[in-house]
């Protein structure tokens, strides 16, 4: 998942070290639930839920497998298994301006608020 993370276009972290392996596992058995897209090469992208806030901690898909759907997919397993665990919005944030700024909304989630640089979005029941 990592590897993934890192390889993106858009949205990359400043500081890549600021995202550990723990919280991969933390997000995954603790505090919500991961999905993650498989092909012939492996893992191609993921997504994780965060029950504690009802947020979308993290969607990405490697760069050479955009565009196949994947994302929509892991998107829409993310946000059902939130709405199934009595919530009845999720939250997310992204880049302002991005490929994923422009995806969510395409998606029908609502946009909240932005500030410089990020936009958040939100999806209800």
């Amino acid at each position: 998942m990592s590897k993934i993370r890192l390889a993106v276009r858009e949205n990359m972290l400043p500081d890549p070290s600021r995202i550990t392996e723990q919280m991969y596992r933390d997000y995954l058995e603790l505090l919500g639930r991961g999905w993650v897209a498989e092909t012939e090469d492996g893992i191609v992208g993921f997504s994780y839920a965060n029950s504690t806030d009802s947020s979308i901690w993290a969607l990405f898909i490697a760069p050479e497998h955009e565009g196949r759907g994947y994302a929509k997919q892991l998107l829409q397993l993310a946000t059902t298994w939130l709405f199934e665990q009595g919530n009845d919005c999720v939250r997310l944030s992204t880049g302002k301006a991005t490929r994923a700024d422009r995806f969510y909304a395409a998606q029908g989630w609502l946009r909240e608020r932005e500030n410089a640089t990020d936009v958040f979005y939100q999806l209800t029941k």
